[in-house]
């Protein structure tokens, strides 16, 4: 991949009821190259805008794909990678760094009725997470529109097992949400 190739890196940070997003532009170079900030509810089912308002804020066609960090941030708020991927008309990854079962039984231990239904329905329809080495860590992505992910997230990760653009969202989200609180 060639070194001025950009992704957008979406991560969150949250403290009580909001969550705040941070979307961070880097080559994979590793040079950071713009950000933007939103926020979404902590628990509910607005993740998916929140992602989308990343991307559209910074209004950059250079940006080739978008990395999300995890699929339910802001307790359960679960991202739709394919409308995010409709929307922005790039592939669209989420990584996530845990191995799990999956989040269907913590959906119905949490939530009932329609909200239960709704986080349900959405979650079933994401593509089934891959697991992928990185650098001998592994990681685990799901994949909308992009047909080499596993090369697209090693190339992003010059080191660790965090792609660089979702490395630096996090530090910018955890930098606006403390800013938040102390204001």
């Amino acid at each position: 991949m060639k070194s001025g190739t950009r992704a957008l890196g979406v991560a969150e940070s949250y403290q009580g009821d909001t969550s705040t997003f941070a979307g961070a532009v880097v080559r994979a170079s590793r040079v950071a190259d713009g950000f933007s900030f939103t926020s979404c509810t902590v628990g509910g089912l607005d993740s998916t805008a929140a992602v989308v308002d990343c991307y559209q804020q910074l209004d950059r066609e250079d940006v080739q794909y978008v990395f999300v960090s995890g699929i339910a941030p802001a307790w359960f708020n679960i991202v739709d990678l394919h409308a995010v991927h409709d929307a922005v008309s790039r592939p669209v990854l989420s990584v996530s760094f845990e191995e799990s079962e999956g989040l269907e039984a913590a959906i119905r231990r949490e939530f009932s009725g329609d909200e239960r239904d709704r986080r349900l329905a959405r979650y079933e329809r994401q593509p089934d997470r891959e697991p992928v080495t990185v650098n001998d860590e592994q990681v685990f992505v799901r994949a909308v529109g992009c047909e080499n992910p596993k090369e697209v997230v090693r190339a992003f990760t010059p080191e660790g097992g965090r792609p660089e653009p979702l490395r630096v969202a996090r530090l910018a989200a955890r930098a606006a949400d403390r800013r938040e609180a102390a204001d």
